[in-house]
């Protein structure tokens, strides 16, 4: 199964990631992970994306999408994978579909865990990080024993920058203008499932293995 998961940040895709790689044995691929694999395998496109990183930049979209190229040949993807935060663009969108069909494959689902945004505010900026072993916690859903202070280590917990109210306004906004355009795109294709993400972790995966089995 080739499957694309997009969502805002706070819906729970990383939970989420985790259960349908766990589920159906594909890998979760994320860029991050991909350019950090090209970079170490010393590839000539992960050389290329270090040279942007290093300075700072945006990698550019034909280095980006090599390297997924490169990654989506490994032995670990023949029965599928789980991209994660790649698309980000309709150029990137279509690169991707492009590079597909050159390989006679194509994407089976487009998973995107919806919440409402009022909600992913609530959630991110509840958001509490244990600074010395790096222990997430949140103040509603998974608050440490005592109030603010790491259960691992006893460390008291902090809240980032990000995390802050005004900050995640700003990044939702952002993320919100990114993705609608992809959303449409696939949506348009006929490959766009929206699963109802404002739910109890285990009932939000139950959903997506609904429409996986269909």
């Amino acid at each position: 199964m080739n499957l694309i998961l997009m969502g805002l940040p706070g819906a729970g895709k990383g939970t989420q990631a985790e259960k349908i790689v766990e589920k159906y044995n594909i890998p979760h691929i994320s860029t991050g992970d991909m350019f950090r694999l090209a970079i170490k395998e010393g590839t000539e496109l992960g050389k290329k994306a270090k040279e942007f990183m290093d300075q700072g930049a945006l990698v550019p979209d034909e280095v980006t999408i090599g390297i997924v190229d490169e990654r989506l040949r490994k032995d670990d993807c023949q029965n599928g994978f789980l991209l994660d935060g790649f698309p980000r663009t309709i150029a990137q969108a279509e690169a991707l579909q492009t590079l597909l069909e050159n390989r006679h494959e194509d994407i089976d689902y487009v998973l995107h865990v919806d919440v409402p945004e009022g909600n992913l505010v609530e959630r991110l900026t509840g958001r509490r990080i244990c600074p010395t072993c790096g222990a997430t916690y949140h103040v509603m859903y998974n608050p440490p024993k005592v109030d603010g202070v790491c259960d691992k280590d006893g460390s008291s917990l902090i809240q980032r920058e990000d995390d802050k109210a005004e900050t995640v306004k700003t990044r939702l906004d952002v993320n919100i203008k990114q993705t609608k355009p992809l959303l449409d795109f696939y949506q348009e294709k006929g490959y766009l499932v929206t699963i109802n993400g404002d739910q109890e972790i285990n009932k939000v995966f139950q959903d997506i293995q609904a429409e996986l089995e269909k």
